[in-house]
């Protein structure tokens, strides 16, 4: 499994100017003089103590399992094998993006966290129904269970806030004319994700390659390569070729069908994931010239992630705990299952050790928050 903590020096690529630029970033964390952290573990090993429960997932994990995935598969299979109206593709597309984003949040993310079992091969095999988006876990690993979990909001380090052409999602980001409008419109292009990650996967990966860090992560680029292809030919002969082949659908049906469930599912997961890391109160903090973070990791965590909805049952269950980010950026091991029970604990630790703890009410209110952070980054220069 990727480590959060593997990559304190490393070679990375990133885009500026629109060149490819190599450089070395040596990004350090302060120790933890406070004690937070040591007495957070503390009060979260005590409640699973004396619960007698386990810290990774049950029975409600298994049940919200076969959901999502019966969501996701069952309307595709419908579409292949039963007779119906051509626009009935449109809806069913629907509600496989749904489903799509469902798998994504509730299965594949614990998974490849090493969060939903105690056993390897279990955790392998959720974490392996991000084939079924159309990915590979090595590129999702790097980005996001190395990159992102441990340079959290840091520019040119954590691509979750990497800057796109028309979107500004850092403080630190060049400011241009367009981005002025980017509150009314990053809204269609986070439908876009999953779109735009099916050609991006490839540069990623060559980025990855390029910079060493397929090599440090104990992975041979070449083979990452060939799963990469193999994985995208599966997936879009799977979806799109299977229809076309057993199925009544006109061929430009089924790829508008196609791409209203990538829009659905991208559009979901892209919301998710900003309100909790671009939203008002949340740091973007950059290192000092001699790569030090003021704060140590835990603290760094607090600082720059933020929860919302925690009241809200129907959110905690589809988002699979993603609303409570910073319980998850603290023990990304636990299942999301215990975040919600866990997260007083981790609130009033914080409490008392005078440190932040960012949570918005209800999923309204995060996202009104992190469309105000989106017009700011969009007039206000670092």
């Amino acid at each position: 499994m990727l480590s959060p903590f593997r990559l304190d020096l490393f070679v990375y690529s990133i885009n500026t100017n629109n060149k490819n630029v190599i450089f070395m970033k040596i990004i350090r964390f302060e120790r933890d003089r406070s004690q937070f952290m040591a007495s957070l573990k503390k009060n979260v090993n005590d409640y699973f103590k004396e619960k007698g429960i386990s810290t990774k997932g049950n029975w409600k994990t298994w049940l919200k399992t076969a959901v999502m995935l019966s969501m996701y598969l069952t309307p595709f299979i419908l579409m292949l094998t039963v007779p119906m109206y051509g626009w009935m593709i449109f809806p069913l597309s629907v509600l496989m993006g749904i489903g799509m984003a469902g798998t994504g949040m509730s299965v594949m993310h614990d998974g490849l966290h090493g969060s939903t079992s105690k056993k390897g091969w279990l955790n392998d095999l959720m974490g392996s129904t991000i084939y079924l988006l159309g990915s590979t876990s090595f590129n999702w690993k790097v980005q996001h269970n190395v990159l992102h979990h441990t340079f959290t909001n840091i520019e040119g380090m954590d691509e979750d806030i990497e800057s796109k052409s028309a979107l500004r999602l850092s403080i630190h980001a060049p400011l241009k004319k367009i981005h002025r409008f980017q509150y009314i419109y990053a809204f269609f292009l986070y439908s876009l994700m999953m779109v735009r990650k099916f050609v991006n996967d490839f540069f990623q990966l060559h980025r990855y390659n390029k910079a060493g860090i397929t090599q440090q992560q104990n992975a041979k680029p070449a083979v990452e390569y060939i799963k990469l292809i193999g994985s995208k030919c599966i997936f879009f002969f799977t979806v799109i070729g299977l229809p076309l082949l057993f199925s009544d659908f006109s061929w430009w049906q089924i790829l508008l069908g196609f791409v209203i469930m990538l829009c659905t599912g991208g559009f979901i997961m892209s919301i998710v994931f900003q309100m909790a890391h671009v939203v008002e109160d949340v740091e973007q903090p950059l290192p000092t010239a001699d790569g030090n973070i003021e704060n140590e990791w835990a603290i760094h965590q607090l600082q720059t992630t933020s929860n919302f909805a925690r009241n809200n049952a129907f959110i905690n269950w589809f988002v699979g705990g993603l609303n409570f980010q910073v319980e998850h950026h603290l023990f990304p091991n636990i299942c999301h299952i215990h975040y919600r029970k866990i997260s007083h604990i981790v609130e009033r630790t914080a409490r008392e050790y005078g440190l932040p703890y960012h949570i918005k009410l209800s999923f309204v209110s995060a996202l009104a928050s992190h469309s105000r952070m989106l017009k700011m980054l969009g007039r206000k220069a670092a």
